[in-house]
């Protein structure tokens, strides 16, 4: 199986940890992954806020640069859910029949990573060991967007040492959303409280989640409040073995 990392260009800049960790895994599982450098933004930012034609581009450059690859991985529900759903809606729209065929080949190919893992490798043990208390926080794009339901819950309950706690009112959306956030900023700002709330309420040493989106929103505020909860990416717990640092 050829196998392309699609590490979002919000990972690449805030969080290339993450993408390391996703290599790390499907290597430790016997998997060769490429990175297509020619690969940008997924086009998310731009259709979510209305500039629909601006984002074609980045659908024409997505198709060409991940070409040929049997599976695409990304550790992004959201930019998952943008390809997947809206790259071939996005071509058509805009009158590209070409693209649209194009898109329509590759976009089904792109997985995010833990369905990747549980839906096509059809493992949950890959191996991992994190011995800390983690509470799991499922994204909108995870939970509705992919319906991802218990798959990153089996892939951490498969972790030696670790004390899973459930979170309460975890399908509740924590108040980021993007450009929500910033147009928002009250609304997202109570959404953050009641989210919190319910983190520090689970005892975590950890909050995982599949996407560093939420994470950094959420994270910045347990930070702020000094609650020592710190927040891991999915892919950089289930990365974690027996005497890495991590």
């Amino acid at each position: 199986m050829r196998v392309a990392l699609f590490i979002t260009c919000f990972n690449d800049t805030m969080f290339p940890e993450t993408g390391k960790a996703v290599v790390s895994v499907l290597q430790r599982l016997g998997h060769t992954v490429e990175f297509p450098l020619a690969q940008t933004c997924c086009g998310q930012m731009h259709f979510n806020t209305g500039y629909r034609p601006e984002a074609l581009p980045m659908v024409r450059g997505f198709a060409a640069a991940f070409a040929g690859y049997d599976a695409i991985v990304t550790p992004s529900a959201s930019c998952a859910a943008m390809v997947r759903e809206n790259h071939p809606i996005l071509a058509q729209q805009l009158g590209d029949a070409a693209l649209r065929r194009e898109a329509a080949v590759v976009a089904p190919r792109v997985y995010e990573f833990a369905e990747f893992l549980v839906d096509v490798l059809g493992t949950v043990d890959v191996g991992a060991y994190f011995p800390h208390r983690v509470t799991y926080h499922p994204t909108c794009h995870s939970l509705r967007g992919l319906r991802l339901r218990d798959k990153p819950l089996a892939l951490l309950r498969a972790v030696r040492g670790i004390d899973l706690a459930e979170l309460p009112e975890a399908d509740s959306c924590c108040g980021f959303g993007g450009t929500f956030a910033l147009k928002n900023a009250e609304t997202s700002t109570a959404m953050l409280g009641d989210k919190m709330r319910n983190v520090v309420a689970t005892g975590a040493d950890v909050l995982c989640a599949a996407d560093n989106s939420c994470l950094m929103h959420i994270g910045g505020g347990l930070s702020r409040l000094k609650t020592g909860i710190g927040t891991l990416h999915l892919a950089e717990i289930l990365a974690s073995t027996e005497g890495d640092p991590r």
